[in-house]
């Protein structure tokens, strides 16, 4: 596997994307996640920003959703990443998973942004 090393200033994100536990209501699911899951997920060291992005239904649109939402979780680099999964706090948070996802149903990477349309970029390099 070939690693490449950081570029400096540039932070890491992990994201899930993740599916209801059988037997949820949308709304349970939703709830749970956001309001119970949440505030646990946001006790983990050295996490610099948590977002979860909730599934909505789009009139007319024809392509089923293959997930149910996804979260991004945002460190300073790998190290800090590393740092955070070895803590009581990251072990709470996937012990809870259990009560409201699947499994079996979870796509799941770490990456770097690069952002092609959106707000300026800071970095001049390019």
């Amino acid at each position: 596997m070939l690693l490449i090393p950081p570029v400096q200033g540039t932070m890491i994100k992990l994201v899930y994307c993740i599916s209801k536990k059988a037997g949820m209501t949308d709304e349970e699911f939703f709830h749970y996640w956001e309001k119970i899951h949440g505030p646990i997920g946001a006790r983990i060291p050295h996490l610099r920003r948590l977002v979860q992005s909730h599934r909505v239904t789009v009139p007319g649109d024809k392509h089923p959703p293959d997930y149910d939402g996804m979260v991004e979780l945002w460190f300073d680099d790998r190290e800090a990443l590393l740092a955070a999964r070895q803590s009581s706090e990251w072990k709470a948070s996937s012990e809870d998973e259990a009560n409201f996802i699947d499994h079996k149903k979870v796509a799941y990477f770490v990456s770097e942004e690069h952002m092609i349309l959106g707000e300026a970029k800071q970095d001049n390099r390019h």
